[in-house]
C-alpha cells in the first residue's frame, strides 16, 4: 500500500500503476473499441491537492509507456554539464566544478529549468555506486606499502584528528557530535581526480612529495568505503549505548560480508569473468554487462544486509582488483562511470542554492580560506612527524588542501539519513566547490612560496630533499 507522504506529485500523463481488471477476459474484447478512448481515468487527489494517476487513460491494455518529463529533464542536464565542463576545462579547472555549476544553474535555485528532482535525483544515484565500483577497481595493497607508514597511518591519523576538531567544536558551540564526527570526516577528504591530474601535467611521479601524496590520497579513497558504512551509526537518534550496540551489530555484519566477498574474490570472480572474456571474444558488450550487473548486485545484497549500495559497489570493485581483469574492466566501466558521475554531480549542483550562497559568500570565503589553512597545517604536522623535511611536509598539505569529490558522496548520503541538514548542507557543498576551484591557483603559488622558503631559510637546499627521496626509493624498493 503507498503511503500518500511518500507519494511524489507528477504529472496526469505519467503512469503510476494500472488498475486490476474486474471482469474475465473475454475473446470478443479483442475486436471490440468500446471504451478504448475513455476519458474515465481514476485518480488520487492529496489534502495539497497533487494529483496522482493510478491508470492509463490512453488504454484499458498493459502498453509501454514514456515519461517525457524526465526524458527532458535529462537531456537538460546532460547538455548542461557537458557544456559546463567544456568551458571548465578550457580555463583550465577541473571539470569538476563545471558539473557542479551546470547543476547550480538549471536547478531549483538557479533557472528553475529542472524543478521535479526526484527522478533526476535516483537515476544519478547510479553515478555513486559506479564511482566507488571504478575507485574499488583501483585499489592497490602493493602501492599503499611503497608509499610506507605515511600514507596508511599517517592518512588514518589525518581523519581521526579531523573528526575530533570537529567534534569538538560541533559541542562547543552547542551543535550535534555526530554531526561534527561526520564534518570532520567530510573535510579530511582530498581530490584524487584534482591533485592527480596536475601532478601528471607537471611530469614529477617520481619526486618525494608526488609519492607520499598520492599515497595518502589511495588511502582517503579506501576510507571512503568505510565512513560509509559509519555514517548509518553517525545518523541514528539513539542513546551512546544503543549506539554502541548498533555498531556491534554492523561490524559484525560488516565482518560476515567483507568475509564472504573475499571467499569469492578468490574462488567465483576469476572463474566468472575468465568465462565473460571467453564468451566476449568477438566483442566486449557481454562482458561490460556482466561487470555492471556484478557490480549492482553486490551493491543490492549489501544494502539488504543493513550496510549500504556504496559499500557494495566499492567491495564489487575490489573483489575484481584482486584477478587479472581488474584493468580491462576499468576500461569497460569507465565511460559508463564518467557518464553517471557527470550526471550525479550536476544533481548535487541543483541542491546549491546560489541566492544563498551569494547572501552569505563572506562566510563561504572564510570557510574555504579555514579549510586550506587547517588541511595544509594538520598535513603538514602530521607528515613532518612522520620524519619528513619541513618543505616536503608543506608542499604535502598544499597538495591536499581541498575538500575531494567523493565528500560529494558522502555528504549525499548524509543528506539521506539526515545527518547533515539546512544551511550547514548548503554551506559545506559550497565550500567544497570553492575549495576544488582554488586548487589549480594554490598549485601555482606552490614554486613562489618554496623559493620564498629557501631565501628565508625556512626549508632545506635542494639536496637535503633529493637525499631523503633516495632514501624513501631505496626503502620502497625494499618493501616491494
Amino acid at each position: 500500500m503507498i503511503k500518500l507522504r511518500e507519494m511524489i506529485p507528477v504529472r496526469e500523463s505519467m503512469v503510476i500503476c494500472s488498475l486490476i481488471a474486474t471482469r474475465s477476459f473475454q475473446f470478443q474484447d479483442v475486436f471490440s473499441l468500446e471504451n478504448e478512448d475513455s476519458d474515465d481515468v481514476t485518480t488520487l487527489i492529496d489534502k495539497k491537492d497533487n494529483v496522482f494517476v493510478m491508470s492509463n487513460k490512453k488504454s484499458k491494455y498493459p502498453v509501454l509507456q514514456v515519461d517525457l518529463r524526465l526524458i527532458s529533464d535529462l537531456v537538460v542536464i546532460i547538455v548542461s554539464a557537458a557544456i559546463g565542463g567544456i568551458v571548465f576545462s578550457c580555463l583550465g579547472q577541473p571539470v569538476i566544478v563545471g558539473y557542479l555549476l551546470a547543476g547550480s544553474l538549471i536547478g531549483p535555485g538557479g533557472l528553475k529549468f529542472i524543478s521535479e528532482m526526484v527522478q533526476v535525483e535516483t537515476v544519478a544515484q547510479f553515478g555513486v555506486v559506479f564511482l566507488l565500483f571504478a575507485l574499488g577497481l583501483e585499489f592497490s595493497l602493493a602501492k599503499l606499502k611503497a608509499v610506507g607508514p605515511v600514507a596508511v597511518l599517517g592518512g588514518l591519523l589525518q581523519i581521526v584528528i579531523f573528526m575530533f576538531l570537529c567534534g569538538i567544536l560541533a559541542m562547543l558551540c552547542g551543535g550535534k557530535l555526530s554531526e561534527g564526527v561526520f564534518v570532520g570526516s567530510f573535510l579530511s577528504m582530498s581530490s584524487t581526480a584534482v591533485v592527480v591530474k596536475f601532478l601528471v601535467e607537471r611530469n614529477s611521479n617520481n619526486a618525494l612529495h608526488v609519492q607520499v601524496t598520492i599515497g595518502t590520497l589511495i588511502f582517503q579513497d579506501c576510507a571512503v568505503g568505510l565512513l560509509f558504512a559509519l555514517l548509518p551509526v553517525l545518523g541514528g537518534n539513539s542513546g551512546l549505548l544503543q549506539g554502541i550496540i548498533s555498531m556491534g551489530k554492523l561490524l559484525l555484519v560488516l565482518s560476515l560480508y567483507l568475509t564472504a566477498t573475499s571467499i569469492l574474490s578468490w574462488s567465483f570472480v576469476p572463474r566468472f569473468l575468465k568465462l565473460m572474456m571467453r564468451l566476449s571474444s568477438q566483442t566486449n558488450e557481454l562482458y561490460q554487462l556482466a561487470a555492471v550487473a556484478f557490480c549492482l548486485l553486490s551493491a543490492w545484497c549489501s544494502d539488504k544486509l543493513g550496510l549500504s549500495l556504496e559499500l557494495g559497489s566499492f567491495m564489487a570493485g575490489v573483489m575484481i582488483s584482486t584477478t587479472d581483469f581488474a584493468q580491462h574492466t576499468l576500461d569497460q566501466v569507465e565511460p559508463i562511470r564518467n557518464l553517471f558521475a557527470a550526471l550525479f554531480l550536476s544533481s548535487i549542483g541543483m541542491l546549491i542554492h546560489v541566492q544563498f550562497l551569494w547572501n552569505h559568500v563572506d562566510i563561504l570565503l572564510a570557510s574555504v580560506i579555514l579549510v586550506i589553512v587547517v588541511k595544509t597545517a594538520v598535513v603538514a604536522i602530521v607528515t613532518k612527524a612522520f620524519g619528513y623535511s619541513l618543505k616536503t611536509a608543506f608542499i604535502v598539505g598544499i597538495s591536499l588542501a581541498q575538500i575531494g569529490e567523493f565528500a560529494f558522496v558522502l555528504l549525499s548520503r548524509a543528506s539521506n539519513l539526515h545527518l547533515v541538514e539546512g544551511k550547514m548542507y548548503l554551506l559545506l557543498l559550497g565550500t567544497t566547490a570553492l575549495s576544488l576551484v582554488t586548487t589549480p591557483l594554490l598549485f601555482k603559488l606552490i614554486p613562489a612560496v618554496m623559493n620564498l622558503g629557501v631565501l628565508m631559510h625556512w626549508f632545506p637546499s635542494e639536496n637535503g630533499t633529493q637525499n631523503e627521496g633516495k632514501a624513501l626509493n631505496i626503502e620502497a624498493n625494499r618493501m616491494l
